[in-house]
């Protein structure tokens, strides 16, 4: 881990001295921003009317990114961010939505359905949302100097400690083009034996902005090795420690025993991305602020819009313990020294042509239609062990899609965007989509208020490894229908009155899911007791399941004194598919304040976080998915607050936290267990730097 630090920063280093003597070649000293939202060397806004000194950098600096579709630009905040930097790396989400297994990057799944992202083709790395960049999470930056940010994460010492470093670097090489990485590794080590986490992921990025002509391209690479431990052997080596220590010594965490060893799971994925257009308009003069200079401007008119999609992932799961496996699963299809391995490919191909908004009076919204065309190979096992025959089939899938999409992103008091695609050849035929969202703005008692609204109707073809799925442990092939989902979810904001309210209803038809189908195997000796292993399938739910969510953010402050609450509260109408907690809450108490004249910004407190009681899923390891408990042998989880105490400094471009981790450790019925089997890491303290560089 020092190794590649040091390494990374040195190149770092080395690069951004590059990238600043070219930059001020390429735009001299007194160059204005290239954008409205410019930050000063500290990460301040600045007044953009003031005059730059010609003896500085100039900093102009913004920050967006892409839809994956057409490369639309979304605008976001430039990652100088000083409140909160304490809960930038907790695997469970910044307030707590998650099911995790303790470990730092490991697996996880919401509690909160709504937050639940629809599984992909990607299978296999679609609980790994925390670290995983998609292209439409990429972050372009552009920037008059070199933009750089390191970040160092740490929990606990020794042989235990998980870290994280994080970098990201930015540069413009004129003021059309510019380029960058962005680096994340993740390595933990375990607090539990059995139960480390290594990610080393990354990301390349570049981009043109023309007049004519737009581009935006990156590549990304995944590396992802996961040991699965199974879950530890018996729960009351946590929750009755001095029961298990039977007048001997408390056990540390590190030396609980677990149900597997040696068995990993490794997903290597490379991902390329590329989404461009030409744009056919006119130039007009448009008068500056003080109306005495015209400057020639663009104004597109049409675009012709093309993106390519590649997608490879290639999943692995080793084995070497066959007494241990033959203990915990229950089928066993390859036999001992067989290689579990499969494979995914996508090529994805979109064209369209978009008329654009505003060219002319007449144009109050964007129209765009557009035809897309994607080719997947899925390569995996075919035969049993001791079955004749071809051992590893490719399964090809083609699907030829076609929709539209009908947008007004300017202007200040109504906004929409709908879209609607139908699949009508290939694989999903009959699969369509269509969605839309929506912001409304008006005044009220003085303040602006925000009504959100967003809803779809999808009928979906349930993901490939649902249909088809051979493996040393699990295998199914199945005739699946298609999935209907139906939801509405409006947003109230009040900005003046620091409140959020929000609430939506969604039904699900075919509700696709993962259950545990071990048949149980009853004792020789005792026929009352039967043992369970390890069984994961498929099940479709025939009928419909209806889920209602509302959440209620309500921030209050009182001088230095704040506390920020939220609120979830969610219903499923049938909890022996979907099974979800009634109530998630987050609660963060601290004061907030600016010393040594307000240079040095400091927040003080603790937040908790806290779920009801419900039958949280279990884990698989042998996919790495998030399955239903077995109903024989199922438990409730939740109702344990997790409490973390912090101070979080903020000085220039600098940022710093201290926090103790799990202050309230061993209390509640289920005590620190989020999944079945696996809890969360023990007390510990959890340090956190990142640095900002403008020159």
């Amino acid at each position: 881990m020092r190794k590649i630090l040091i390494t990374a920063i040195l190149i770092l280093v080395c690069v951004n001295t590059f990238a600043q003597n070219m930059m001020q070649s390429q735009y001299g000293s007194s160059a204005s921003g290239l954008s409205s939202d410019r930050y000063d060397r500290n990460g301040n806004p600045i007044d953009t009317t003031a005059v730059v000194d010609a003896s500085t950098v100039p900093i102009g600096l913004s920050s967006w990114t892409i839809d994956e579709r057409f490369g639309t630009r979304t605008a976001i905040p430039v990652d100088t961010l000083q409140f909160g930097f304490q809960n930038t790396n907790d695997n469970g989400g910044p307030t707590g939505h998650y099911t995790y297994l303790g470990n730092l990057g490991s697996p996880r799944i919401s509690h909160v359905f709504f937050e639940r992202a629809e599984t992909t083709q990607e299978f296999f790395t679609d609980p790994y949302d925390f670290a995983l960049v998609t292209p439409g999470k990429v972050k372009y930056t552009n920037t008059k100097s070199p933009f750089t940010n390191l970040t160092y994460y740490k929990h606990g010492a020794g042989r235990r400690a998980e870290e994280r470093f994080k970098a990201y670097f930015a540069v413009n090489a004129n003021k059309r083009l510019g380029f960058g990485f962005d680096i994340d590794y993740i390595y933990g080590r375990g607090k539990y034996m059995n139960q480390s986490t290594a990610q080393f992921n990354g990301n390349l990025f570049a981009y043109y902005h023309g007049d004519k002509y737009e581009m935006h391209f990156n590549f990304i690479n995944d590396n992802i090795r996961v040991t699965e431990n199974g879950g530890i052997a018996d729960d009351r080596y946590v929750t009755a420690p001095i029961e298990m220590a039977d007048g001997g010594r408390v056990y540390k965490s590190y030396e609980i025993q677990t149900n597997l060893e040696d068995i990993w799971n490794k997903n290597t994925g490379y991902h390329a991305f590329l989404t461009h257009r030409y744009n056919l308009g006119f130039y007009k003069d448009e008068s500056t602020e003080n109306d005495t200079i015209a400057k020639e401007v663009f104004v597109p008119v049409t675009s012709f819009i093309h993106t390519v999609k590649v997608d490879m992932n290639t999943r692995q799961y080793i084995s070497y313990n066959d007494e241990q496996n033959r203990k915990y699963f229950e089928n066993h299809y390859l036999g001992t020294d067989s290689t579990d391995v499969t494979k995914y490919m996508s090529v994805k191909n979109t064209v369209g042509i978009s008329l654009r908004e505003g060219f002319n009076k007449w144009a109050k919204a964007g129209l765009t239609a557009f035809l897309s065309f994607e080719h997947r190979r899925f390569s995996m096992t075919d035969s049993i062990e001791g079955t004749p025959g071809q051992y590893m089939r490719d399964y090809k899938e083609n699907v030829l899609s076609v929709g539209g999409q009908l947008t007004k992103a300017q202007g200040k008091t109504l906004h929409y965007d709908v879209l609607g695609e139908v699949a009508i050849l290939g694989e999903d035929i009959g699969q369509f989509n269509i969605e839309g969202r929506g912001d409304l703005n008006f005044r009220l008692f003085n303040d602006t208020v925000r009504l959100d609204v967003n809803a779809y109707i999808k009928n979906l073809n349930p993901a490939f490894y649902y249909r088809h799925f051979h493996s040393k442990h699990y295998w199914w092939d199945n005739d699946l229908s298609m999935i209907t989902r139906t939801k509405i979810e409006g947003r109230l904001s009040i900005d003046r009155w620091r409140t959020q309210l929000q609430a939506g209803v969604e039904n699900i038809t075919n509700y696709t899911y993962l259950d545990n189908v071990s048949v149980g195997y009853t004792d020789a000796n005792d026929a009352n007791i039967k043992t369970y292993k390890n069984n994961v399938t498929v099940r479709q739910n025939p009928g419909s399941i209806q889920v209602f969510s509302a959440k209620l953010r309500q921030d209050f402050k009182f001088g230095i004194l704040h506390l920020d609450n939220e609120i979830v509260y969610q219903k499923s109408s049938n909890n022996s598919v979907l099974p979800l907690p009634d109530l998630v809450l987050y609660h963060n108490l601290y004061i907030r304040a600016g010393l040594a004249k307000k240079v040095l910004t400091v927040e003080l407190g603790a937040d908790v976080r806290y779920f009801t009681q419900y039958y949280a899923p279990d884990y698989a390891p042998a996919i790495g998915q998030f399955y239903l408990q077995n109903p024989e042998t199922k438990y409730k989880l939740g109702g344990y607050p997790l409490v973390n105490g912090y101070i979080n400094l903020h000085l220039k471009r600098t940022r710093f936290f201290l926090m103790m981790y799990n202050l309230v450790q061993g209390t509640g019925e289920r005590s620190y267990f989020f999944a079945p089997h696996y809890p969360l890491n023990p007390r510990g303290l959890k340090i956190g730097i990142s640095w900002n560089f403008f020159d």
